[in-house]
């Protein structure tokens, strides 16, 4: 794999870190300014918010520019966010820190899933995608607890400092280690835009959402479920969380691996697994080392299908993958929002703790129906398109062809 590989996961790494590691810091932020958790809260909504917004904007701004260029912005605009954050006087200033950060993260993820692909050879390609992605994973099992516990020890803000600093080494890292990758010839914005109109594109899209929803229906309420249900101790849902995170570092590089080889199957298998053990966990839920070995499955389950899912939108939007990809991550996003809803919907109702294990049972499934979908659609062209092959003939063929 290319050095340049490195860069891409530098980046991601302080991503992820400061996507996820506010989460265990909101009640040391909602003491320093005064405010409640719940509109402390409003750091996590308002990331999540820019990620889904800022995603096709700041793609589309970035048609205009090489993509090296545009990443090296993206990193600039990641450190200003993070050192906004760090220095935040009130919590407006700190909330606008969170969302100028989180203007860089699906952009980031979206051109770098295709730089990353354009690095290497064509049966290689979700094999890098899942290296930088790599990066996002392993922030879950070291970043984030460290972040966590920096913060919790010598305050908030040197967390974000030092996150920002992260971002100047990934800063470095892309323009030192990534090659100059010329904006492709032609590519416009409407080219961009036209991938939408593509049905498997959409249907890849809805996939994420669900797939990707199916793991945080169950991980948002993670912390209640462990401590009421399965008897853990407060101080245990850290160590819960890193388990997850190593869940989804085996998960991601297993499903690079195998979706260069056979990309559908691989989706075939996480997804049916990711239901079938997410509706296991609330019988799982109830014993402490049952729960443990759950928890690290759903971690590896949703990630090997994190690089065939972005691999299948550029595959289906080759012509102009650069905005489908952006969006993508955005879908992520859209599909965590969703989920922690949904969830939030049936523990409300009085369902118990374990109900949204049934939420991301049912949307995990929903997306292994999507996957079959797209399969017997893709089937159904490919038919289609040897027909009209064969029936036409062969020197109208190369006529079409020129």
């Amino acid at each position: 794999m290319p050095l340049a590989l490195l860069a891409l996961a530098i980046g991601a790494f302080g991503i992820g870190t400061t996507e996820f590691v506010i989460m265990g810091l909101l009640p040391e932020v909602a003491d320093d300014f005064g405010v409640s958790i719940p509109t402390a809260g409003f750091l996590v909504t308002g990331y999540a918010l820019g990620v889904m917004f800022g995603a096709p904007l700041m793609t589309a701004l970035g048609t205009k520019v090489s993509r090296k260029r545009m990443l090296m912005l993206l990193m600039g605009l990641f450190i200003v966010g993070n050192l906004l954050s760090a220095l935040a006087p009130v919590f407006t200033v700190m909330l606008i820190g969170r969302v100028v950060a989180s203007l860089a993260h699906g952009a980031f993820f979206g051109i770098g899933s295709v730089v990353a692909a354009d690095l290497v050879a064509p049966d290689k390609k979700a094999g890098a995608i899942a290296m930088m992605f790599t990066g996002l994973t392993v922030a879950n099992v070291v970043g984030v607890p460290l972040g966590t516990l920096i913060g919790q020890t010598a305050g908030w803000r040197l967390t974000f400092t030092l996150v920002a600093a992260l971002g100047v080494v990934g800063l470095i890292g892309v323009a030192r280690l990534v090659p100059e990758m010329p904006r492709p010839e032609g590519v416009r914005l409407h080219h961009e835009l036209a991938a939408f109109k593509n049905a498997q594109v959409l249907l890849a899209m809805a996939m994420t959402v669900l797939g990707f929803g199916g793991v945080f229906a169950a991980i948002t309420y993670i912390a209640p479920m462990m401590t009421h249900v399965a008897g853990f101790a407060d101080s245990s849902v850290t160590w819960l969380l890193v388990l997850f995170g190593l869940g989804m570092v085996g998960g991601n590089l297993v499903g690079g691996k195998y979706a260069d080889r056979a990309l559908m199957p691989m989706l075939y298998v996480s997804l049916g697994a990711l239901a079938v053990v997410l509706a296991l966990f609330t019988l799982t839920a109830h014993n402490k080392v049952l729960a443990g070995v759950t928890i690290a499955l759903i971690g590896a389950l949703g990630f090997a299908a994190v690089p065939p899912l972005q691999k299948r939108v550029l595959d289906q939007a080759h012509d102009a993958p650069t905005l489908a990809s952006a969006v993508n991550i955005g879908a992520f996003n859209l599909g965590n929002a969703l989920s922690a809803w949904l969830g939030g919907l049936v523990i409300s109702a009085g369902f118990g703790y374990t109900a949204p294990n049934w939420v991301g049972a049912a949307l995990a499934a929903g997306a292994l129906l999507l996957a079959f979908l797209s399969a017997a659609l893709e089937r159904r062209d490919s038919a289609l398109s040897a027909v009209v092959a064969e029936a036409t003939p062969a020197g109208q063929r190369t006529a079409v062809r020129h």
